[in-house]
């Protein structure tokens, strides 16, 4: 990697910086990745504690990108505006879009002297239901619809992780959304629970007998009723115990009945009816976040009858740019229309 070295048409230095990892992009003004860099210095990673810590992370990821391009601005987003990262930038509600994160940004100034704009997350909190919340995932959003006015019209985005969110899109913002703790529960019943005692580390099944196991789990999911799911969490262990699944095979059962119950539940939210496809419904159903992930999802929402209709990685840098623009840090590039 070149460090240090003026990038000719440098406009913006975005963050996604998460909880676990820390990422940096150099970014020209049509929005295009110049260089990008990463490393392990999430909010709970930091090189020392405290506001010294998220300095020193800043400056070691950035130091030479701005000491070459001085006056380019620096925006942030994801868990560095928590309560727990550098500044809190307060939840805004929905309905919101790219232009309300911007209004409602806040800016921190480092040692160095450069300041940072760190966008907001989201609440949803209807009357007669618990609140919801994301913070990160509203980026990815604002740079998926950046150049997508139809799918800005109406969509649904699934952001698989952790913590899945369904996110409903209605005229460019964010309208409502859903959180599934899918991820968490998969780890916490792995290596926490009774469930992982059968459940080999140095054993690794072949594509297909995985593929075959998850299925499993998310046919059995399908075939539930109301409250069968801790029961049927408990078949992981019962499946293995009177071998009727071999032990490698376990993790992926068990993959496949969590997810499978939170695409039903996600898909009852969103109108999406079992058995019928996601491009029928006039509605897009798009899918954002790590491949092999969202391979898993593409898999399970198969067998409940729907096609997702695209599949998106990193769409974070697109969208720090687009917030920047929001924000009127930058320029709009000529003949971009930024209605999100």
């Amino acid at each position: 990697m070149e460090t240090g070295r003026k990038r000719d048409g440098a406009a913006l230095i975005a963050l996604d910086w998460g909880t676990s990892s820390l990422r940096g992009f150099l970014m020209d003004g049509a929005g295009a990745v110049l260089d990008q860099r990463a490393n392990a210095h999430g909010i709970q990673n930091l090189p020392q504690p405290g506001l010294p810590g998220f300095e020193q992370a800043f400056a070691g990821l950035c130091g030479d990108w701005l000491a070459a391009n001085a006056s380019v601005p620096v925006v942030a987003g994801g868990m560095v505006g928590s309560a727990q990262g550098w500044a809190e930038a307060p939840y805004v509600a929905c309905p919101a879009d790219t232009s309300t994160l911007a209004s409602r940004a806040i800016a921190v100034d480092s040692a160095a002297g450069v300041r940072i704009l760190i966008a907001p997350g989201v609440t949803y909190a209807p009357p007669d239901a618990p609140p919801d919340i994301l913070r990160g995932e509203e980026i990815q959003i604002a740079g998926v619809l950046a150049d997508r006015p139809d799918w800005a019209r109406e969509s649904c985005m699934v952001l698989p992780g952790t913590h899945s969110k369904w996110v409903q899109i209605r005229d460019g913002r964010m309208t409502r959304f859903a959180t599934y703790m899918t991820g968490e529960v998969f780890a916490v019943l792995t290596k926490h629970s009774i469930l992982g005692r059968l459940m080999p580390t140095d054993v690794e099944a072949g594509a297909e007998a995985r593929d075959a196991a998850f299925a499993e789990g998310v046919r059995a999911a399908r075939a539930s009723g109301p409250g069968d799911l801790t029961h049927q969490i408990f078949a992981a262990r019962t499946l293995g115990i009177t071998k009727r699944m071999a032990p490698e095979l376990l993790k992926d059962f068990l993959s496949g009945l969590l997810i499978g119950h939170e695409m039903i539940s996600g898909l009852a939210r969103t109108g999406a009816a079992l058995g019928g496809a996601a491009p029928g419904s006039g509605r897009p159903l798009l899918l954002i976040g790590d491949g092999a992930l969202c391979r898993r999802y593409v898999q399970g929402l198969g067998l409940l009858g729907i096609e997702p209709t695209a599949r998106l990685e990193n769409t974070a840098p697109r969208g720090l740019f687009q917030f920047a623009i929001a924000a009127g840090l930058i320029a709009p590039p000529a003949g971009k229309d930024t209605h999100v």
